[in-house]
């Protein structure tokens, strides 16, 4: 996948279009639409990835993970998941696919069923 093509799919799951993210990483006229065919500078690439809030690594297709662990960091992020799942305005996915509020729901419940903690 090339770095626009990269670009161009982060966008789409945000719900941002090409324009917008160029117009908020201050970039010339059709900046991104160039990275087809050139080589952005790096303070370019280091604008988008600040605005789809990924690393430039991951937009150069080095990594996998959109934002790596902070470097010097041994222990990983805490994530709270009982509020995690109930908050509908968080983005979940399973196999590259969003999951539905009803889905988030029901790994909670299977959780808590696990868990022995009834509500």
């Amino acid at each position: 996948m090339t770095l626009f093509e990269r670009v161009k799919l982060i966008a789409r799951k945000r719900g941002l279009s090409l324009v917008s993210i160029n117009d908020s990483a201050n970039l010339g006229k059709n900046a991104i639409y160039k990275w087809k065919t050139q080589t952005p500078n790096s303070d370019a690439l280091k604008s988008v990835a600040k605005v789809l809030n990924v690393s430039t690594d991951y937009l150069l297709g080095n990594t996998d993970e959109m934002i790596p662990n902070k470097k010097g960091s041994s222990k990983p992020e805490e994530i709270d998941l009982d509020a995690a799942l109930e908050n509908k305005g968080v983005v979940m996915r399973f196999q590259g696919k969003e999951l539905s509020d009803k889905a988030k729901r029901g790994i909670l419940d299977i959780i808590k069923l696990v868990d022995g903690d009834e509500d």
